[in-house]
């Protein structure tokens, strides 16, 4: 059986091997291997992931081989996989032949009011009969013995038994149907389970095989593994971008669309940052390579998809709890059902209606789906559990700067206090900040280039730290700075009245005079209004800001917005705020930029971070990320978890009310086994029918649009 290498060593030489099974297709099957390799010895763990058709096992490899595990994987019947192309022709193979055998077999059951049952079982003989059932249960029949080798019983353990029940009274026919629509089922599970792959499968597929690199003077055609860091990339019209790196040379156009959900192409040159997977639609590039294959963000965005299977949301826990109290109730009937009625018909069909397996497909199949189509739109959740904490939730708390705001300061305000116009002042501020590095410095600069002013060489320059700048300007001394360098007392009325608002204040000093403020402050991000108010929408019941900002500027911004706020926090305070809501018993979602505020994000139920591409720490830290800066995408997160939920839950109402029904028929008389074993395959397909609604390319972004409308009828969230 093909497996990876060992992918990591932890604390106390336990390796862990990613091994892919074929086969893998449904819960009792990921069950028993679970339960068969964490019974070899070394294992530490062993996790079957359906979404990916993959184990996890972690084991010591002094005490246990990938050998030994490769034979134990192997004996419980899962094959090595195959190619995509000979599975679909053998699928299609068996299918064609299945499709005879069953029409043949079911014009035997539409007879059998007829007589016809009676007359093929006279005819055939019953080894004929005997041959086909084995040959065509085997697969199944080998999955039960090993389970029972290993003291299990599952769903197919029943059916088995219901099998050999309408054997023991000679019904023949009736065995063969059962045996036909058994593998009918099977055929069903893995289909289910395939679909459910594909969301993962088809997020993988966008990465890049080859990369183009500079050796020797030469480009070389190379996989992308053996790209080695710090090696220049060739990235020509038309071709991804097959690692994370800086441009180095050239200008292009880029679409990043598949990795963080941005709707238009973006420009980029020498000195830029460009991500592996991304299209260059124009131009071509030289890229020196920072990160690569599994390193690069996309490679972590597929591997964190790939894992949020092991997070599993509270619902699935209880729909497992359920599935294991659900066969021993299905023997208690069969039980009952042949000592009260003395029907070894109706018996078998008891034990071979139930299906357990649907209730453990119901999460899954919904939860992979979901976070699949969200990953295509820079939207990463990392397991089911998080979406199901999203759809409770009541108490979101935010971080300000850089996730409320833009976290860059802008000059808002000049104001004239002498006979200089704004623009004069603004130059000469300009003009002597023009080699500070302070922030604010920036901000001056970036205000004149804007209004397209000249700014000058200063004749003279010098730095004070805590009072500004001070410079010689066309003859005349200029200074620039904060409170400090004009007494409180000597303030202009406008001065005081933007101070209030939180802003942040620079005194233009000329000549020892003062002729104007500047006011500049950090812009709240434009969509975010909207976007809380779609939050209070959707049941949102109480936002509150969380920052180390001063009292002023929590407070401007907190009044824009209409939320609550707490100002001067440390981050061991932001945790604090998150445990007394938690102590309160409430959900608790922190959203935040993903660098500092990691404690508290790790800390809350949910903790999103806000522009995750930049930051690996908020992967890491967060249980949620938005790899763009787009607010956009938060209500429609929130949109996602609770469709999620309600899907998750009608996958599991109806698979409860299904089999109890067929179990109440089958044990009454009025369901033969055939029609048992036919009706226990339908519930996978109404999930999956059910769960492929939330495949919708748009579904989520239809949402956010509709509740992002109301404030800007022209907004249209990213992705469209």
């Amino acid at each position: 059986m093909h497996q990876r290498r060992a992918e990591e060593r932890s604390p106390g030489l336990v390796t862990t091997l990613t091994i892919p099974v074929a086969g893998l297709d449904c819960p009792s099957c990921a069950h028993n291997l679970e339960a068969a390799l964490t019974a070899l010895p070394g294992v530490v763990r062993a996790e079957a992931r359906l979404t990916t058709g993959q184990v996890v096992v972690a084991f010591d490899p002094d005490r246990t081989s990938p050998v030994a595990i490769q034979r134990t994987i192997e004996s419980l019947g899962h094959r090595r996989p195959t190619p995509a192309v000979v599975d679909r022709l053998s699928r299609t193979v068996l299918l064609v032949l299945g499709a005879l055998w069953g029409v043949i077999l079911l014009g035997a059951v539409v007879g059998e009011g007829l007589g016809w049952s009676t007359l093929l079982s006279e005819l055939v003989p019953w080894p004929v009969w005997l041959a086909l059932i084995l040959a065509g249960g085997w697969p199944i029949f080998r999955e039960v013995i090993g389970a029972a080798r290993r003291g299990r019983v599952t769903a197919r353990t029943l059916m088995t038994l219901g099998l050999l029940a309408a054997l023991s009274v000679g019904e023949w026919v009736a065995a063969a149907l059962v045996v036909f629509f058994l593998r009918v089922g099977a055929f069903l599970e893995a289909f289910t389970g395939e679909r459910t792959r594909q969301a993962v499968r088809a997020l993988a597929a966008l990465a890049p095989a080859t990369a183009r690199v500079e050796r020797e003077g030469q480009e070389v055609a190379v996989p992308v593994a053996a790209v080695r860091l710090g090696e220049v990339v060739v990235v020509r019209p038309g071709e991804q971008v097959p690692v994370d790196g800086e441009v180095i040379g050239g200008q292009a156009v880029i679409d990043q669309s598949m990795l963080t959900g941005e709707p238009l192409p973006v420009e980029v040159g020498p000195g830029a940052r460009v991500l592996a997977a991304s299209w260059v639609s124009q131009g071509a590039l030289r890229v020196r390579a920072t990160a690569v294959g599994a390193a690069t963000l996309y490679g972590r965005v597929v591997r964190l998809v790939e894992a949020a299977e092991a997070h599993r949301a509270e619902v699935q826990r209880w729909a497992d709890l359920f599935a294991g109290y659900y066969l021993p109730v299905v023997v208690a009937v069969a039980l009952g059902t042949f000592l009260l009625r003395r029907d070894p018909l109706a018996t078998a069909a008891v034990l071979m209606v139930a299906c357990a397996c649907s209730f453990a497909l119901a999460t899954p199949v919904a939860v992979t789906a979901a976070i699949g189509a969200a990953a295509r739109r820079g939207l990463l959740v990392k397991g089911g559990r998080y979406l199901e904490a999203l759809a409770r939730a009541e108490v979101v708390l935010l971080d300000k700067t850089g996730t409320l705001t833009l976290g860059q300061p802008q000059i808002t305000d000049v104001v004239p206090l002498a006979d200089l116009s704004a623009a004069q002042i603004l130059r000469l501020a300009a003009t002597a900040e023009r080699y500070s590095e302070h922030p604010l410095a920036a901000a001056v600069r970036v205000a004149a280039r804007r209004r397209g002013l000249v700014v000058e060489e200063p004749e003279a320059f010098t730095a004070t730290p805590g009072l500004g700048v001070q410079a010689r300007v066309a003859g005349r001394v200029v200074q620039v700075g904060g409170g400090r360098l004009l007494a409180t007392d000597l303030w202009p009325p406008a001065a005081r009245a933007l101070a209030d608002e939180g802003k942040t204040l620079l005194f233009v000093l000329c000549d020892g005079r003062l002729v104007g403020v500047l006011a500049a402050a950090d812009q709240l991000r434009p969509e975010v209004p909207a976007a809380l108010a779609a939050l209070r929408r959707l049941g949102i019941r109480r936002i509150e800001m969380l920052t180390g900002d001063n009292e002023r500027a929590a407070a401007a911004v907190a009044g824009r917005l209409g939320v609550t706020y707490r100002a001067n926090l440390l981050p061991e305070d932001k945790i604090a705020v998150v445990r007394a809501y938690q102590a309160q018993g409430q959900t608790v979602v922190m959203i935040g930029d993903g660098v500092n505020d990691a404690p508290a994000l790790a800390q809350a139920d949910v903790g999103i971070a806000m522009g995750a591409v930049g930051a690996p720490v908020a992967l890491e830290a967060a249980h949620a990320a938005l790899l763009r800066e787009d607010w956009r995408l938060v209500p429609a997160l929130f949109w996602l978890a609770r469709r999620t939920m309600g899907v998750v839950r009608l996958n599991l109402v109806f698979t409860a009310l299904y089999n109890l029904t067929g179990l109440a028929l089958a044990a009454l008389g009025f369901l033969p086994p055939a029609l048992a074993a036919a009706a226990q395959s339908l519930p996978d397909l109404v999930i999956l029918a059910n769960s492929a609604r939330l495949l919708r390319a748009d579904w989520p972004w239809s949402a956010a649009r509709a509740t992002l409308s109301e404030g800007d009828p022209d907004r249209t969230p990213a992705g469209q």
